[in-house]
């Protein structure tokens, strides 16, 4: 097994080979504005750290986010395009649940992302590696007494300490975590049942929208 796992879901940009045993290579960088120029190099320095080619990897794992629709879609497309080139399968996994698997926490609490317009991705968990109920966005103040008292992780959570009072690392998820605990699913289970679709993960419209006045011109 090696797998191949990346997330652009957060201002992270995020990639890892993981050998079924464990990480065998990793790199992040933090840059909300080039998702785009910076996955594939991401890409390109783990397969030469682990020493190996692209043709080598036996399943791409993917972040679905959510997450802001341009940044989020670098990385879906990219994985669906090696998996594609590859002929392996590619399996989603919630990018919140990265970030609550690498608290290594063993104890209720939320994980929280920045989600712009002054709202935030969230869920709650029993662990970290059990989600309670589906991600939402919301406004912080809006949940506050739902997240109260809990620990927090994320960097949503870091920018409204308001309402989550206790904030924890990680502040992003990285993909060192999704190819971890993807490989713990597919021991599990190979057939990777427990796997998202690698679809993205959108709870809310596009942030860019077509001008008001827009007139469409007909070619005559």
């Amino acid at each position: 097994m090696l797998l191949l796992a990346v997330d652009t879901a957060t201002p992270a940009v995020t990639a890892a080979l993981h050998d079924g045993v464990s990480v065998v290579a990793e790199t992040s960088s933090v840059d909300a504005r080039r998702h785009g120029e910076l996955l594939l190099p991401a890409v390109d320095r783990v397969l030469a750290e682990a020493g190996v080619k692209l043709d080598a990897v036996t399943a791409v794992v993917t972040g679905v986010g959510p997450g802001p629709y341009t940044g989020l879609r670098v990385g879906l497309v990219t994985a669906a395009t090696f998996g594609s080139a590859l002929g392996v399968p590619v399996y989603g996994l919630c990018t919140l649940d990265g970030l609550a698997y690498a608290s290594g926490l063993d104890e209720p609490f939320t994980v929280a992302t920045d989600a712009r317009r002054k709202e935030v991705y969230w869920a709650r968990y029993t662990s970290s590696r059990e989600r309670v109920g589906e991600p939402a966005v919301d406004r912080p103040a809006d949940i506050a007494e739902r997240v109260a008292g809990l620990p927090a992780v994320g960097a949503g959570a870091l920018l409204y300490p308001e309402t989550f009072t206790d904030a924890r690392a990680p502040e992003y998820v990285s993909a060192a975590a999704l190819a971890s605990l993807a490989a713990e699913k597919l021991a599990a289970d190979p057939s990777g049942s427990d796997f998202l679709p690698p679809l993205p993960l959108y709870l809310r419209r596009p942030d860019a929208q077509v001008p008001k006045n827009y007139k469409v011109v007909t070619p005559q």
